[in-house]
Formats: C-alpha cells, sequence, structure tokens
C-alpha cells in the first residue's frame, strides 16, 4: 500500500526557520534508511505557506488566495510518499523519525485503482496507465 506522512507545519516552519546542519544530517540518515528498505518513494519540504497561494473554486468561478494562511496546525510543512505493506508498518517507520519538540505528522493511505471498484473503467485505467508512463519518462524541468 501507498501512503502520505503529512508534517504539519509549526511557528517555526511558517517562520522560515531553516533546520540546522545536525537537523538536516539526522534526516538524511533517516531517508537513507527508508530508501535502502524500499519504502520512501519521494520526500520534500515544503516553502512557508506565505509563498503559497489558494485557489477556492465557486462554480466556474476561481478566486485566488494569497498566502500565508492562518491555522498554522492545519498548514503542511513537507511530506512523504512511502510503499509499506501495513498501516502499521508505516507507523513502525515514522516512530524512527528524528523529530521532536510537539512535531505532528499524518500518515492517510492513498487510492489505489481497485478502491474506486466499477468507476475505474478498463479504458479510466489505460488512461491512468497512460499518464503514469508518460510522467516516468518525462525529464525533470530546469528550475
Amino acid at each position: 500500500m501507498k501512503v502520505i506522512v503529512i508534517v504539519k507545519a509549526s511557528e517555526d516552519s511558517e517562520n522560515g526557520v531553516m533546520p540546522s546542519q545536525q537537523e538536516l544530517a539526522a534526516m538524511g540518515q533517516f531517508n537513507d534508511q527508508l530508501v535502502k528498505a524500499g519504502v520512501m518513494l519521494a520526500g520534500e519540504g515544503l516553502h512557508p505557506s506565505r509563498k503559497g497561494v489558494r485557489v477556492q473554486f465557486d462554480g466556474s468561478r476561481r478566486q485566488v488566495i494569497d498566502g500565508p494562511f492562518a491555522e498554522t496546525k492545519e498548514l503542511v510543512a513537507g511530506f512523504w510518499l512511502w510503499q509499506v505493506r501495513s498501516m502499521d508498518e508505516a507507523v513502525e517507520w515514522l516512530k524512527r523519525a528524528p523529530f521532536d519538540g510537539g512535531m505532528q505528522v499524518e500518515i492517510r493511505p492513498i487510492f489505489e485503482m481497485e478502491d474506486f471498484g466499477e468507476a475505474m473503467t478498463p479504458e479510466l485505467r489505460e488512461q491512468e496507465d497512460r499518464q503514469r508512463a508518460a510522467i516516468a519518462q518525462r525529464p525533470p524541468l530546469a528550475s
């Protein structure tokens, strides 16, 4: 099963406080363990919400709302995508993460095609497969 591991924002992350060299090294070691175990598919940290936008949808109307956003505890500071056998395995991996200081991290399963039942027709499965193949072959954009 695939899961997303959502690292919640803190006052520090929202204020742009960068991790120390020691914190980066500890996280790098943890990520190495995840990669070697075949668990980690992706992982990234996010800039503070003041650098982001939200798009509010109301019928055909679209409203762009500039950050920063209130309620730090509801914001995301980073994420991992993991491939694990079970939610219990994901929890066991997360318990090893080098976090402290009241950090809150959420683990949520990612939908698989089978979860959609009959609504995921053969044509829609084929479309999904084509999209994944195209993504896998696409070179990264230059920064």
